[in-house]
């Protein structure tokens, strides 16, 4: 369940990213609002996790969830540049992610 809890978390992490991109800077109100509540879902949902979870562990995927979703986020809503080294970094912190589980411990 904690993994469930923390794959959120990692899931809100990337919505506050793109969020703070649609609230311009925090200049646009309802965008703010909802990059403030993913913000704070996202944090509130990480140390639910970490009460069971490795802190380490539990701190790197969820940040690396949080980079690779944003990573394809900004490529499909904003057109940010492909290439096959950025596509290659990707799937090096999706391999970190998928290494941080299958031998963590818990």
């Amino acid at each position: 369940m904690h993994w469930v809890v923390l794959v959120c978390a990692g899931i809100m992490e990337c919505a506050w990213t793109v969020g703070m991109k649609y609230s311009q800077g925090f200049s646009r109100l309802i965008p703010s609002l909802l990059t403030i509540a993913a913000m704070i879902a996202s944090m509130w949902l990480l140390s639910v996790a970490i009460k069971q979870l490795p802190l380490g562990t539990a701190y790197a995927i969820w940040t690396g969830i949080g980079t690779l979703g944003t990573f394809i986020m900004g490529i499909i809503l904003f057109h940010d540049p492909v290439s096959m080294a950025r596509t290659i970094s990707a799937l090096f912190i999706l391999a970190g992610i998928v290494g941080l589980k299958v031998f963590g411990s818990a």
